[in-house]
């Protein structure tokens, strides 16, 4: 079964996540999305903060967006005794974006054909899985419109993204100020 949790920055999503992961009672795979840069200091005294946080019998699986991990074959492999923890779907992106940056300075429509050429197995792999996952998604959509043109790629790309999986998932819920909603529950699909 696949869960998605979205919500804005800062909204509690990834402790929900966290909560909702060791409620299953299974070993929990915790899939480290963030790609780090190691010249900046922040990012990665964020990410030493969120290592620590992390229950010991948790196993952590780092991927670095284009790097050594495919997760959809993570996905695909983790068997029915097992819950992964996918934080986040935008920090996956974000690393493929990373690779993307010229292309998109120059030909927006090429660099977002090669992003969805990159992520589109993600879905089917979801769909497939026979581990329960809960993925955390960024609403990125509810503040300004993005200057670059990688920013609007990104926002876009991860809107329709969301939009895709939460239709495929069996649970969705949104976090916003700490407080979840279920929005299978109270909602329907539009468009």
């Amino acid at each position: 079964m696949l869960t998605l949790i979205t919500g804005p920055v800062r909204s509690g999503k990834s402790a929900y996540a966290e909560r909702l992961a060791s409620s299953y009672g299974l070993p929990v795979t915790y899939v480290a999305t963030a790609r780090i840069d190691p010249a900046d200091a922040e990012m990665g005294d964020r990410v030493a903060r969120h290592r620590a946080g992390r229950p010991a019998d948790w196993t952590t699986c780092e991927i670095w967006g284009a790097g050594e991990t495919d997760l959809p074959g993570l996905v695909r492999s983790a068997g029915p005794d097992r819950v992964l923890l996918i934080d986040s779907l935008g920090t996956w992106l974000a690393g493929y974006l990373l690779d993307l940056e010229a292309l998109a300075e120059h030909d927006a429509p090429a660099a977002l054909r090669k992003l969805e050429t990159q992520t589109d197995a993600l879905g089917p792999a979801l769909g497939e899985a026979t581990a329960t996952i809960v993925l955390v998604a960024e609403e990125t959509g509810w503040g300004l419109v993005p200057p670059s043109p990688l920013g609007r790629i990104f926002r876009d790309h991860l809107g329709r993204l969301t939009k895709t999986l939460a239709r495929s998932a069996g649970r969705v819920e949104l976090v916003v100020a700490g407080y979840a909603i279920d929005l299978k529950a109270i909602g329907r699909p539009v468009g």
